[in-house]
């Protein structure tokens, strides 16, 4: 048994904390701000939990065997961390097998998921809420929906704390202290402390604390609404959805038991968290709401704020030792789409730090760009 120290408590620092000390390590875990933190990409009302992913085989078998973990979770919380609304793919033109959409519904079908597909006139009979003539092709996946991932993060901070997982909250990491080939300590908070492997789990603030990762990862910001429409009733029609996401990267989902419809985009990003910006992005949500969701276009906005990606340059996930490092691990590179892993994250890390090689694709390596198929690569 040895002492690792975790830095940041967002998905991928609590599942891997949680996971290390079920394997018998004495575990820290140390978060900049409270925990969950609210800058944090895991933080929010709600994030999707889809196996959609076109025909990239390596995330839909992980999505395979993540769903039926993610319902465990409710059953073993006995809260709704993930709520089965299904997942529904719209588009404006008729799906192409070389398209997102088209290639997520066939390779899905081929693998034996009973999906169903929705024509214009099947969607405005099922979900009204869409403007008719809208989109005319797409399909729903039974399987997929949702989870309050503010409190997912929180309820397995309590889970760690449980099992034994010191937790400490608004330590910020100052500087890693290195001899040769091995980091003998960090400086958190006011703090010097000595552990025998330490993993970066700091999201967008990864590139920033670990040097050697810069040249491939990048900090972007993604705007996010809630809006509170004055009878959210009127959109209990809609699952969890995605209008042309590869395109647009508008997404969004049914209201929350608070009544709150959260619309974001999963797209290239922006730099800063400017006035102008939002006035631009807020813009081109209520422009994209009028054409297909108008009777939410006008809703009044009750929240709007940054989810900070942490960008692979190619999509993919972060999760391997420090090249001539020997105790220093980083678990970042979200990219917007970890949180759907999260109940395969803990092990996937554990795996690593305990010393094993590290998953090909998500390994230390020399990217080329990219990303995941479903990010829109210009705003909506």
């Amino acid at each position: 048994m040895g002492d690792v120290l975790v830095v940041g408590g967002g998905i991928f620092g609590v599942t891997a904390a949680l996971e290390l000390a079920a394997r018998g390590e004495r575990v820290a875990l140390h978060e900049a701000g409270p925990l969950p933190h609210p800058d944090a990409a895991s933080t929010d009302i709600s994030k999707v939990v889809r196996m959609d992913y076109g025909r990239d085989a390596f995330y839909v078998e992980l999505m395979e065997q993540a769903l039926p973990r993610f319902r465990a979770w409710n059953r073993e919380s006995g809260r709704a961390l993930f709520v089965e609304t299904g997942f529904c793919m719209l588009t404006a033109r008729k799906m192409s097998p070389d398209g997102f959409e088209g290639a997520s519904y066939d390779y899905l079908a081929e693998r034996g998921h009973r999906l169903e597909r929705l024509d214009g006139a099947t969607l405005a009979a099922r979900q009204p809420s869409w403007r008719q003539g809208r989109f005319v092709d797409g399909y729903l996946n039974p399987v997929g929906g949702w989870a309050p991932s503010g409190k997912v993060v929180a309820w397995l901070a309590e889970r760690a704390r449980e099992a034994g997982v010191t937790v400490v909250e608004h330590s910020p990491l100052h500087a890693i202290e290195r001899d040769g080939g091995r980091v003998v300590a960090l400086e958190l908070g006011e703090e010097r402390l000595e552990a025998d492997r330490f993993v970066i789990a700091a999201g967008a603030a990864t590139p920033s604390l670990v040097v050697e990762t810069a040249p491939f990862l990048r900090a972007t910001a993604q705007p996010i609404f809630h809006f509170a429409p004055e009878d959210p009733r009127a959109f209990a029609d809609l699952t969890v959805w995605a209008a042309d996401i590869a395109t647009t990267g508008w997404y969004g989902f049914p209201p929350n038991e608070d009544g709150i419809i959260k619309v974001a985009n999963h797209g290239p990003g922006l730099a800063y968290d400017t006035p102008a910006t939002w006035d631009v992005m807020e813009t081109r949500c209520r422009d994209f709401l009028r054409d297909s969701l108008p009777a939410l276009a006008e809703a009044p906005i009750v929240t709007r704020r940054i989810c900070r990606y942490c960008d692979s340059l190619d999509g993919d996930l972060w999760i391997d030792r420090v090249p001539e490092t020997d105790n220093l691990f980083v678990a970042a590179g979200g990219s917007g789409h970890a949180f759907k892993l999260a109940p395969m994250l803990g092990e996937i890390i554990a795996d690593v730090v305990l010393g094993a090689q590290a998953w090909p694709r998500f390994a230390w390596r020399e990217p080329g760009t990219g990303n995941e198929a479903a990010r829109a690569v210009s705003p909506g």
